[in-house]
């Protein structure tokens, strides 16, 4: 089933990237892409690493929430290989508890444990994307209107519900002792304080991810951070519904439908680059780098036990009372 949706996933994805894609000659595109300030393709940078070390934290307060904290360096190592990787991959939930139970598992997590950690990160994306959404719903309300063709005042409706939603999640950490019991599933709340952090984590990073975003459209659109941001959440929406990996041609249909520009093409290609493909290459170095490390550390250790193992054998079969020189 994961691999027909998969399959779908990139068909649509194919289709959206032709469809937007398909306006264009290349040179415009080249000429799009060239016409950004270095200083904007700089700025969105800085916001793309601010987001991913945001992502980070979501894997440090995760640890914490399950019992087994970890020093940082090592949470971090997994959550930027897992989510630089999983972007890209799709199916973000299943391919980066993948590679989170490959280097957790190594460090004394149980397979239940990675799943706590995963299931606690799917939650505060879902947090922050739903007050980041709810400000920009709330705020303006006549863009995804538009996009819908439905009243701002449903859209409003739907804004308010989402930050219900997220203020709801703090109040039962905040009474709920025993944990929450649906269907025979125990969900164990965090403590107030760390489910304070991990709704504002989240939405720090959704807010991170649409200022990169914005950092490449002002080159192109008057249109404001808060129009911006706002594009970004109809359109990740719309990827987490129908798991085009990375959101690819979701993203770019989405704020080409709603915002302003003559080109945006360029911009979103640039946003597309420095926000997936780049932490792809990296995260890739970064997977390979670590396999060789455990990979010698680990004959290291296995060559060590091995020595340990010749020495004892060799002193049992010494004469009693032989002179042993070592």
């Amino acid at each position: 089933m994961n691999y027909g949706f998969a399959v779908i996933g990139l068909l649509l994805a194919g289709y959206l990237l032709h469809r937007g894609l398909s306006r264009y000659t290349l040179a415009e595109i080249l000429a799009s892409v060239r016409a950004i300030p270095i200083g904007n393709l700089g700025l969105a940078a800085l916001f793309a690493a601010a987001s991913y070390a945001c992502l980070t934290g979501f894997d440090w307060l995760a640890l914490h929430y399950v019992g087994k904290p970890l020093p940082y360096r090592q949470a971090a190592l997994a959550s930027f290989v897992s989510l630089s990787l999983g972007h890209s991959i799709g199916f973000a939930g299943l391919s980066s508890g993948a590679f989170r139970y490959r280097y957790y598992s190594r460090w004394g997590l149980t397979a239940g444990d990675v799943a706590k950690v995963v299931l606690f990160c799917g939650t505060t994306v879902g947090l922050g994307l739903m007050v980041l959404g709810a400000a920009a719903l709330l705020l303006r309300p006549d863009i995804p209107a538009s996009f819908a063709r439905t009243s701002p005042g449903l859209v409003r409706a739907i804004g308010a519900a989402c930050l219900g939603l997220a203020g709801l999640y703090i109040v039962l950490a905040a009474v709920l002792r025993r944990g929450l019991t649906i269907r025979g599933w125990t969900l164990e709340m965090p403590p107030l304080r760390l489910a304070v952090v991990q709704v504002a984590l989240g939405t720090v990073n959704f807010a991170c991810v649409a200022a990169c975003l914005a950092a490449t459209v002002a080159a192109a659109s008057q249109a404001s951070y808060l129009d911006v941001a706002t594009a970004y959440v109809t359109g990740n929406v719309m990827t987490l519904l129908t798991h085009v990996p990375g959101g690819l041609g979701v993203i770019e249909t989405a704020v080409m439908t709603l915002l302003p520009g003559t080109s945006l093409i360029g911009p979103l290609i640039a946003f597309r680059v420095i926000y997936f493909l780049l932490p792809l290459a990296t995260g890739v170095c970064v997977f390979i780098a670590a396999e060789i490390v455990f990979k010698r550390s680990g004959a290291r250790a296995n060559g060590g036990r091995t020595h340990r193992l010749q020495q004892a054998h060799h002193r049992a079969q010494e004469p009693e009372g032989a002179l042993r020189v070592e």
